[in-house]
């Protein structure tokens, strides 16, 4: 494989995709697994088992902890925070929270997120948002507690209501059909 590592990083890790470029003062442990293009900016923390996949990018002062998965196209901003127990205790192991962001989904900078939830596809969150449970997929969040303000496409492209289709639609007029863990694309 092939991937970049600036000198002053320590990579640990064998499963690194082909393009991934890993910057200044970040560590990726032994176990942890980093997709194809990925870019982790400078000082990020990437514990085992972490697994990342493909074209994401994680921006600078990122930790990222055993139990975090993050699908493909996925933007974790600057300094967002990952929690990994939601009872913390020092010196008392117990097994990792899981934790899953995503496909194309966008985590805005400084935001908060909880231990065990789930951010869906396409979602987004705005700056220092704090997410507190499951994020509908092509949701727009924002706030403390982070709560839904709107409906994106894949581009982060706000949606409006169709009265007449009961859809919601895109300015290309691609529709959208409502679901109770978000939005998909309509075959209508």
């Amino acid at each position: 494989m092939s991937y970049f590592k600036h000198d002053s990083s320590q990579v640990d890790s064998s499963s690194i995709g082909n393009g991934s470029k890993i910057w200044q003062y970040s560590v990726v442990l032994e176990k942890a697994v980093i997709g194809e293009n990925c870019n982790i900016c400078s000082h990020c923390f990437i514990e085992n088992g972490v697994k990342i996949g493909n074209n994401v990018t994680i921006k600078a002062g990122v930790y990222l902890w055993e139990g975090i998965e993050i699908d493909d196209n996925a933007f974790i901003g600057p300094n967002v925070v990952f929690t990994n127990d939601i009872y913390p205790r020092s010196k008392h192991f117990k097994e990792p929270t899981k934790t899953k962001i995503g496909k194309g989904s966008s985590l805005g900078a400084n935001s908060t997120v909880l231990a065990g939830v789930t951010v869906g596809d396409y979602a987004m969150t705005g700056i220092g948002s704090v997410i507190t449970k499951n994020l509908k997929s092509h949701g727009l969040y924002y706030g403390n507690p982070a709560r839904q303000k709107a409906w994106i496409d894949e581009f982060g492209e706000k949606l409006f209501f169709d009265e007449s289709r009961q859809l919601w639609i895109n300015s290309n007029n691609i529709a959208f059909t409502e679901l109770t863990n978000g939005l998909e694309k309509s075959s209508i």
